[in-house]
């Protein structure tokens, strides 16, 4: 049986507000250490792996949660699979704070702790990406979105929700050659693709094209 969707977006937005504060709390635990004899400007410079993981994944999460509001205010309906996709979403979203971690702690290590740990974070946000194409597809296939969505805002959901995961891609085969340029690869992306127009910038129903909106699509 079809179920509203309200409540799975407020535990998805709980969620992600849980990863942020974790993410928050990280960086005051990591921030520099004030070694005997090193002044507090080096001890920045000397803590950069933790600042950079940290703006990366504020990054990342930041456009899960773009998405994934912009994804679900279409949605009217759930059934049990379209939960399912969604728990595995937050899923790799609740494990970035972990993964975060363990790549600012290795970034000075040796190259295969490297690649390692860069392995483990950009996987881990390519999993979410997947998955979340995955809970787009089931909810077009089985009509759980809005009756009066506008069919060519949906086909544009789609397209931008298959180019990311293929981008993602192809910036995770750099961390088995530079895992530091893998991850500003992943960097520029964000800011490539917060730049771009987003899909849900356009009218999500025909009325509202024509200047108007009927009860339906509000």
């Amino acid at each position: 049986m079809d179920r509203d969707a309200s409540r799975v977006e407020t535990f998805s937005d709980g969620v992600f507000a849980v990863v942020l504060t974790v993410m928050a709390v990280e960086l005051l635990q990591n921030g520099p250490a004030r070694d005997p004899g090193r002044e507090l400007p080096e001890a920045l410079v000397h803590a950069w792996p933790t600042y950079l993981a940290y703006v990366i994944t504020f990054g990342i999460a930041g456009q899960i949660w773009l998405g994934h509001h912009n994804m679900w205010r279409y949605v009217v309906r759930v059934d049990q699979v379209l939960l399912m996709f969604n728990l595995l979403v937050l899923l790799f979203v609740a494990a970035i704070p972990f993964t975060a971690d363990l790549l600012s702690d290795n970034l000075r290590g040796s190259a295969t702790e490297q690649r390692l740990t860069a392995a483990l974070y950009l996987g881990t946000v390519l999993g979410e990406s997947l998955f979340f194409n995955l809970s787009w597809w089931w909810a077009r296939r089985h009509r759980l979105l809005h009756p009066d969505l506008d069919p060519q805002l949906a086909r544009a959901v789609s397209r931008r929700l298959v180019v990311r995961p293929l981008l993602y891609t192809i910036a995770f085969a750099f961390v088995f050659v530079d895992p530091i340029f893998s991850l500003l690869l992943y960097l520029l992306l964000l800011v490539g693709l917060s730049l771009v127009r987003r899909p849900g910038d356009l009218p999500r129903f025909p009325a509202e094209a024509g200047g108007e909106v009927s009860d339906r699509g509000r």
